[in-house]
């Protein structure tokens, strides 16, 4: 239980990171990529779109006292660069300057403007140096993590605790919340900012509306919930498989334990000894009845040793009365049955010989004789079955294997899903079995 229950974590550990990664591809993909190269795609797509004439040039800055400037090149032609790209850029006199030049067709001038700085005394610019922003490897970092956080926790609400007591009441209820939690971890979702490239959390944005996060969230949302559906639906039949395997080994355990508390050499020594009694005291209708019981006895264990279907009451009863009978001629007058069930009652059901070791119990752990004899009751309660009888603790421990009542307790659960009931209030033993309608 508790290594399925590690591995089972280990999973939606492993599926959140597999979420994180799938939503964040693209940062994933810059990091292999050269981010210079795909700013010059970008411009170039936007300069075709635009249909605007570009050029590369060469030259020295020269600055005008109004804040704008030129790059002057060695054949006397200049590119102009306004006072926002020359404050922007921090360009200064006498630097050697590379840069994409573009035509300005909505300006009557015959110079080309500046688009982008290429080189800066011979090094090639970086446009992130003019932002105070973490790298690109942080920024990933920062997506990665939050994401994984977010799917940790959505996948932790739907499959992280009482999966044994999943219902799809629970399971309805747990996905309204991860979706309240998605709605909430979305205004806290990291984005980066087109002008300055700063990476913040959402809310500190002045738009709430970002379509790319709200497809990740949506995205993460939407896939815990499934994988949490198709992981419910898995655990219940991995319950229903390991249920079946369990009553398997409960029956075959209960089919042992009555076979060998059947034919053991005491109690064929009992039951041999009941039936020369019978044959020495002359009393031919008396012995072929106990052979008959007896016969019926072991047939009946026999055939529902294995059984895995409900039998009805009635089936228990005919069982119980020739049970009993075996014990009633090695007892006597000391030992007595009452059962007191109605007809109305008989076609209910319950699991395949639960009263034999309840009556054999009786027998085992108590002490019969004629001062103390024991009257035991077989009736009903509810629609609950009853074997009542008082307790005669007898001197010396009887010797038994203790799983009796806990196989019997095991065997109802996985067969009707229903708990029996044990009552000991030191002077009666009562024991009360559900019954089931057929």
């Amino acid at each position: 239980m508790i290594t399925r229950f590690h591995s089972s974590k280990a999973v939606i550990v492993l599926v959140a990171l597999a979420l994180s990664l799938i939503v964040n591809f693209s940062y994933l993909l810059l990091l292999v990529a050269n981010p210079s190269e795909i700013g010059y795609v970008r411009r170039e797509s936007r300069n075709a779109v635009r249909n605007l004439p570009t050029k590369t040039v060469e030259g020295v800055y020269v600055s005008i006292p109004d804040g704008y400037g030129y790059i002057v090149a060695k054949d006397g032609d200049s590119t102009f660069v306004s006072r926002y790209a020359a404050r922007r850029l921090g360009l200064k006199d006498g630097e050697r300057i590379k840069a994409e030049a573009v035509d300005q067709p909505e300006y009557d001038s015959p110079h080309y403007a500046l688009r982008t700085l290429l080189e800066r005394d011979g090094v090639r610019f970086d446009y992130a140096s003019l932002y105070d922003k973490p790298s690109q490897v942080t920024e990933t970092i920062y997506q990665v993590l939050f994401y994984f956080v977010f799917a940790l926790m959505l996948l932790l609400i739907m499959n992280g605790w009482s999966a044994h007591k999943s219902s799809w009441k629970l399971f309805s209820y747990r996905t309204l919340l991860c979706i309240a939690l998605g709605v909430a971890l979305y205004f806290v979702a990291p984005i980066t900012m087109r002008r300055t490239n700063q990476t913040i959390l959402l809310f500190q944005s002045t738009s709430l509306f970002d379509p790319v996060v709200i497809f990740k969230c949506l995205f993460v949302v939407v896939v815990v919930i499934l994988y949490s559906d198709v992981y419910k639906l898995t655990h219940q039949q991995n319950i229903v498989i390991l249920e079946n395997e369990q009553l398997k080994n409960e029956n075959l355990l209960t089919k042992y334990n009555m076979l060998v508390s059947q034919i053991n050499p005491h109690f064929l020594f009992n039951s041999l000894s009941s039936l020369s009694m019978l044959v020495r005291e002359g009393d031919k209708d008396k012995s072929l009845k106990y052979i008959d019981q007896l016969s019926y006895t072991f047939r009946y264990i026999t055939q529902n040793g294995q059984q895995t279907q409900l039998v009805p009451l009635k089936s228990e009863l005919d069982f119980l009365e020739a049970y009993c009978y075996l014990f009633q001629i090695r007892y006597g007058e000391k030992i007595s049955f009452s059962i007191e069930i109605e007809k109305n009652y008989e076609n209910f059901c319950l699991p395949a010989l639960s009263l034999q070791p309840l009556i054999g119990n009786i027998v085992k752990h108590n002490e019969i004789s004629a001062k103390k004899p024991m009257k035991a009751r077989i009736f009903l309660d509810a629609e609950r079955l009853c074997v009542e009888n008082p307790i005669h603790p007898i001197l010396s421990k009887a010797i038994g294997t203790g799983t009796g009542l806990s196989n019997l307790q095991n065997r109802y659960r996985l067969t009707t899903q229903k708990e029996i009931e044990i009552m000991n209030d030191g002077n009666t033993f009562k024991v009360y079995l559900p019954l089931i309608k057929a």
